[in-house]
């Protein structure tokens, strides 16, 4: 009878245990914040600051090319869902704003470049399933995470964001965004460093990605190879740019 006793406690001891664990569990997600972000370098700078009360929902999936994906009703679904909407701009994401008007206004959208000195040339444009050409007018250069100032400027956007949908935790935000920063402008004096020891400061492209950076640490581009996304260049293009790489 004894053992029979210390069996059964044993057995409810277990199934205690497995429900608590299980609900503490629960409860942790059900309290993550829902976050779109269009593109990779946004979602892994939301997911860095965001934590564990964040989770994180990339829009444009690795290997497809943001400059001519067009997300699928499922996808946008997903967006609709979300408490944060995180784009960088500039162009980039050209479906977004046919998605916002019909999406109800209950996602908030943080629109990146937003105070940014973008670059506009000439040579930079577009082509896309929604609209086809697009001139620098509508468009700008949008790889602006990749001038280092620039993405401190974003990191604070992202902080003073998720603080706003979530107050509760957003010390723990600022804890995190101030750590990113941190290391950021570590690496900017490392590049600065680097970059500052070329004799040769011309470089080449295969997309023109490389603008911010460049302007931020002295380099000149000599040339890109895939002007417009998706399409190779023509031979004479490439003769063009063999010929500024020797000038």
């Amino acid at each position: 009878m004894l053992i029979a006793r210390k069996t059964k406690y044993f057995y409810f001891l277990m199934v205690a245990t497995f429900l608590t664990m299980f609900f503490s569990a629960f409860q942790c997600f059900a309290e993550k914040i829902p976050v779109a972000a269009s593109i990779f370098p946004v979602a892994d700078m939301v997911k860095q600051v965001g934590g564990d009360y964040v989770e994180v929902f990339s829009v444009i999936p690795p290997g497809a090319s943001p400059h001519t994906y067009e997300p699928k009703p499922s996808v946008l679904k997903n967006i609709s869902s979300a408490k944060i909407f995180f784009m960088i701009g500039a162009g980039l994401e050209y479906w977004n704003e046919k998605f916002f008007k019909s999406a109800g206004g209950g996602t908030l959208r943080i629109v990146l470049s937003d105070g940014v000195d973008l670059i506009r040339e000439k040579e930079h444009h577009h082509d896309n399933k929604a609209g086809g050409h697009h001139s620098e007018e509508a468009f700008a250069n949008p790889h602006i995470w990749l001038d280092v100032k620039t993405a401190e400027s974003m990191i604070k956007k992202i902080v003073a964001a998720i603080s706003s949908v979530d107050k509760e935790h957003a010390s723990y935000y600022e804890e995190r965004g101030n750590k990113y920063i941190s290391g950021l402008a570590e690496l900017d004096r490392l590049i600065y460093k680097e970059t500052g020891l070329f004799k040769i400061k011309r470089y080449v492209a295969f997309h023109p990605a490389w603008d911010y950076f460049a302007r931020r640490y002295g380099l000149v581009s000599a040339g890109v190879i895939e002007s417009v996304p998706g399409k190779s260049p023509k031979p004479i293009e490439i003769k063009r740019i063999i010929g500024d790489i020797r000038a």
